[in-house]
């Protein structure tokens, strides 16, 4: 047991944390091969441009066509004419009866302006009966160096393009602009403030639905004055229902918060009634609890976590039972998967007809197979949770 406490342990921290292969993941392995082709490819192209051949190009691999440009963006045509005006035979004016057209990928690099806002001051000239001017804008940073549109650009760069504040600092260094990394936290802290608007309307449409998907993680956070970091919890509350047949549009809203118990958990979820999906996590038991003020909701625990104790125990090998739940268990994903986007009153028949039996049957087999385990064995463990 202890052997096995330490191979999860490892696997969890440097093993990747999906049962799935991650195609990004693959092709980083593949890029240094794709780039050395590449300069290969050149380096001939050039060699045989150099002895006044022409190379082919390469054909293209199956399933590698040419990336199409999207229609919003702005064409730049460049028309390239030949040297000759005239016509070498004749010497008559030369026309137009055909072109070969390209399209190429362009870039304009980074260009920083300044935005000189003026209101001018009016008065009458044939009174004075008073100066009117208009009144100045409001801005995330009053009376401050940013317009919107950077401070949106900083925020991307560091929390979608993982480009800390120091490094954006010396970017714009490099254009001779000098902001230090304190001041875009500031700047940031202020988005924040505005930005919570939109992310407490979001957390209010997502309640106000039929049903939630809800799990938390871990999360890193300086403690300041003790030179540590405390653990802090983000909690997730997600709606997809498009595989589903839903109209609701997709959304996912991240809340911060210090711990992980049932108070959190009532913080965050508030009076919703609907269905909450989640893992086994006994902080959201309130949610069932018939003297909530807003009434009783329902829980639909997630498969996905069952499966993982068995796929932690079948991965190493040797483990029949973990084996055998894994298989039942994948017959529900076959179902599942089978029915995906039908109506749900199609859903439900199917669910009642075919899974109904598989999870009535898997019950007394797990309760067969529990006394036969070792109390401690993790193979117990997932039963338990099961």
């Amino acid at each position: 047991r202890m052997q096995h406490i330490i191979d999860q342990i490892t696997r969890t921290t440097f093993g990747k944390r999906s049962e799935k292969l991650n195609e990004d993941q693959l092709a980083l392995g593949l890029d240094d091969l794709d780039v050395a082709r590449a300069e290969l490819e050149a380096l001939a192209e050039q060699a045989a441009a150099a002895a006044g051949q022409k190379k082919e190009r390469a054909r293209r691999e199956p399933g590698t066509a040419r990336a199409s440009l999207p229609a919003h963006l702005t064409r730049v045509e460049e028309v390239i004419l030949p040297d000759e005006t005239e016509c070498p035979c004749c010497g008559g004016a030369l026309h137009c009866i055909d072109s070969d057209i390209s399209s190429r990928l362009d870039v304009i690099p980074v260009q920083y302006r300044v935005i000189v806002t003026s209101r001018p001051k009016m008065a009458c000239r044939a009174c004075s009966d008073g100066v009117f001017q208009a009144p100045a804008p409001k801005h995330v940073v009053p009376g401050g160096l940013p317009t919107e549109a950077l401070i949106a650009d900083v925020l991307v760069k560091k929390y979608a393009d993982h480009t800390p504040f120091y490094r954006q600092a010396q970017a714009m260094r490099r254009q001779g602009i000098e902001i230090d990394r304190g001041t875009m936290c500031n700047w940031a802290g202020r988005a924040a403030a505005w930005l919570c608007r939109l992310t407490s309307r979001m957390k209010a449409d997502l309640l106000s639905g039929a049903r939630l998907f809800v799990d938390e993680t871990t999360a890193k956070v300086l403690a300041p004055g003790t030179g540590k970091v405390k653990t802090g919890y983000l909690w997730a509350i997600a709606r997809d229902d498009g595989a589903h047949g839903g109209t609701d549009p997709p959304a996912v809203a991240y809340t911060y918060m210090p711990g992980r118990g049932k108070v959190w958990a009532e913080k965050l979820l508030g009076d919703f009634a609907g269905i909450v999906q989640c893992d086994g996590y006994g902080a959201y038991k309130h949610i069932e609890a018939p003297d909530r003020r807003a009434g009783p909701g329902t829980l639909a625990f997630c498969w996905a976590h069952v499966r993982r104790g068995y796929f932690d125990d079948a991965k190493g090998g040797n483990a029949p039972v973990a084996d055998e739940a894994l298989r039942r268990i994948a017959g529900l994903y076959k179902i599942e998967a089978r029915i995906r986007g039908s109506s749900p009153e199609h859903r439900l028949a199917v669910r009642q007809a075919e899974a109904a039996p598989i999870i009535t049957d898997m019950l007394p087999w797990l309760k067969e197979m529990l006394p036969k385990l070792p109390r401690g064995s993790h193979t117990a463990e997932a039963i338990g949770y099961t």
